[in-house]
């Protein structure tokens, strides 16, 4: 075996052998200040009893390491903290040193050791402890740098956050990486060395990683701008260099950094914009010591929605879902923070749901139960209309007979201009939450009905994103609707805070959006993807256009065309100000979409119904592609 290998791969030795080493020293210092007060007259060493002297010194020293624990640091990780632990071991052997001098003269009028061999041996037994301890570190990192196998590494951010993660790095004896530079923004900080590593202008990020040959960068700057993060994923894919990032302090293990945890940078982390931050203050209070009803609980939005809830205390939960095992994973996932309880249940099931109502009087309701996938409603019609109207119906009826204070139906950008039964069937059934609204303040109740519209929501369950991945993961090809295909993306966390804020803030009636940002082009998406795993495009794998779905739009609208928008006290939540329609004209054509469920109608006779209350919608192929179809 290589000696590298057998020096990287030496296990810790144990702490005797490290006593018996720092007591060795400390005895050769101590000669050492015997000889250097006595001009290195080996026979007056003789006289002066300088054995003694030396066994004194050592077992002070002995005594201090076994109170203060000097000797318990891993050699070669030794820093500066290590370095004072020695300063403090040392200073207490001087004291015992200098005590038992003090009676040794009382009682015989002798010093047992000369106070310039005590402060000499305390100078020099630092010296040689800390150096040695140094020297030991550095032939690890010597030899760790030159494996043949290494891997070159570059931080950006040479704050306390890039020390801690090249701490890290250098600690790890598995780790084949090496840190060969740091990169900042802060040209205050450009030109300084950290432990031998230069600091880099970060303005010249894509010119230095060809000069310094780096084979990944670490993102090590906490809400580092998303913008900033971009541009810096950008100038490493073009060079082909893996990107990492270092997780929130919040979530280290034990408050810990560790390798493990320094992930590669995913597309989740590089989409949408900067967080928007909103009321929790106003939030808590709609929330705290309230009964809070979650429907659609097991889902990718509703899961979301109970854990944030659950932040604010309420005085009961209670999630109704039908779907069994995901309700077991949230279970088994909240343990004791779950102050309520889990219903199996169809909001299409109006009976079932006025048992959990009338057995639980919910004070807020948050609906997030829906059908959501745009082709597999298209041949589901009916199923789509008994859930996603007919549930909803059934939901804000029970919320109004049990005095519910505020019902938050979560809805889709897919309702503006529908193209999709999925679509259509949100639009319905926000009208009907809007009508209803009407009817409160005719009859002076107090049920605030409200509506929130996002987009797609990245990592939620069938979205576009973790389809990607797994036909990356296969090898491809990845496939893509349509070239000029676009859409809107938010986090989870961002859209389950739009439903809680909307029913923080919501008077009634409102429909709440949310500045989406920019669109962002699917294809584009896939390109990056693609780099982000390290492949490339057109050799490693292919992209397919597959044409637009049924009900699939070009691109996604948060507004219709007659719509406008009014301000709220948050710059970047709106209230889309939509065409009102009578609770009366709209529970009659309910009525009449229940008796064509019954009837089990076809798609056609469906497709006439919900354009009465819907003229916008068009089934099939989007207007926009219809119009590139025609040019």
């Amino acid at each position: 075996m290589p000696v590298t290998q057998r020096i990287l791969q030496l296990r810790i030795l144990p702490r005797w052998i490290i006593i018996l080493i720092d007591l060795s020293l400390v005895a050769f210092a101590t000669t050492l200040g015997y000889l250097l007060r006595f001009n290195f007259e080996v026979s007056e060493l003789a006289n002066r009893n300088f054995q003694l002297g030396i066994l004194v010194n050592c077992f002070a020293v002995l005594l201090a390491i076994g109170l203060t624990k000097s000797h318990a640091g891993i050699v070669r990780y030794t820093g500066l903290k290590d370095g004072v632990r020695l300063l403090y071991t040392l200073l207490l052997s001087l004291i015992f040193v200098s005590v038992l001098n003090l009676l040794f003269y009382y009682n015989i009028q002798k010093n047992l050791i000369p106070y310039s061999v005590i402060l000499i041996s305390f100078l020099a037994s630092f010296l040689f402890l800390f150096q040695y301890r140094l020297l030991i570190k550095n032939i690890f990192s010597y030899y760790k740098g030159n494996r043949k196998s290494r891997v070159d590494v570059a931080i950006f951010g040479a704050g306390q956050l890039g020390m801690i993660t090249k701490q890290v790095i250098e600690s790890d004896d598995a780790s084949d990486l090496r840190v060969v530079a740091f990169y900042e923004d802060n040209v205050n900080k450009v030109g300084k060395v950290i432990n031998g590593t230069p600091i880099l202008l970060a303005e010249d990020l894509e010119i230095q990683l060809d000069q310094i040959s780096a084979d990944e960068l670490i993102i090590a700057v906490q809400n580092l701008p998303l913008s900033r993060k971009n541009q810096i994923v950008d100038a490493c894919l073009k060079h082909s260099i893996t990107v990492r990032s270092v997780p929130q302090a919040s979530d280290w293990v034990q408050g810990e950094l560790s390798l493990k945890q320094i992930k590669e940078v995913k597309i989740e982390d590089l989409l949408g914009r900067e967080t928007i931050q909103l009321d929790n203050q106003a939030v808590s209070s709609e929330l705290h010591n309230k009964r809070v009803c979650i429907t659609g609980a097991a889902g990718s939005i509703g899961s979301e929605l109970v854990r944030q809830a659950l932040k604010f205390n309420p005085s009961r939960i209670i999630l109704i879902d039908q779907g069994e095992s995901p309700l077991y994973i949230l279970e088994r996932e909240l343990g004791e923070s779950l102050n309520g309880r889990i219903y199996v249940a169809d909001i299409r099931d109006k009976k079932r749901l006025e048992s959990i109502f009338e057995k639980e009087l919910p004070e807020v309701v948050l609906h997030a139960a829906a059908y959501k996938h745009v082709p597999l409603m298209e041949n589901n019609v009916i199923e789509a209309v008994k859930t996603n109207v007919l549930g909803t119906q059934n939901l804000s009826d029970l919320a109004i007979k049990y005095k519910v204070e505020r019902f938050v139906m979560v809805s889709t950008d897919k309702a503006v201009n529908p193209t999709s039964i999925m679509g259509c069937t949100k639009r319905v059934a926000e009208i009907y939450v809007q009508s209803l609204n009407q009817t409160m303040n005719a009859a002076d109740q107090h049920t605030v009905f409200v509506t929130t519209r996002f987009g797609n929501v990245l990592g939620s369950n069938g979205s576009v994103i973790p389809f990607f991945k797994k036909q990356i993961s296969d090898g491809g090809p990845v496939t893509v609707t349509h070239p000029e295909i676009t859409r809107y993306f938010m986090t989870i966390t961002e859209a389950c805070q739009l439903v809680l804020e909307a029913g923080a803030m919501g008077r009634g009636g409102e429909i709440f959006i949310f500045d989406m940002g920019e669109s962002v082009q699917i294809v584009n998406l896939a390109k990056r993807m693609i780099q982000l795993s390290g492949l490339e495009l057109g050799k490693d794998i292919e992209i397919v256009y597959t044409g637009l779905r049924e009900g699939e739009k070009l691109y996604e609208e948060l507004l219709a065309d007659r719509e406008n928008t009014l301000p709220t006290h948050h710059k970047k939540i709106m209230i889309a100000k939509v065409a009102e329609y009578r609770f009366k004209e709209v529970k009659e054509y309910f009525q009449t979409l229940k008796e064509m469920v019954r009837s089990n109608a076809d798609l056609d006779i469906f497709t006439d119904e919900l354009q009465k209350l819907v003229p916008e919608f068009q089934n099939g192929i989007s207007r926009a592609s219809n119009k590139e179809l025609a040019s």
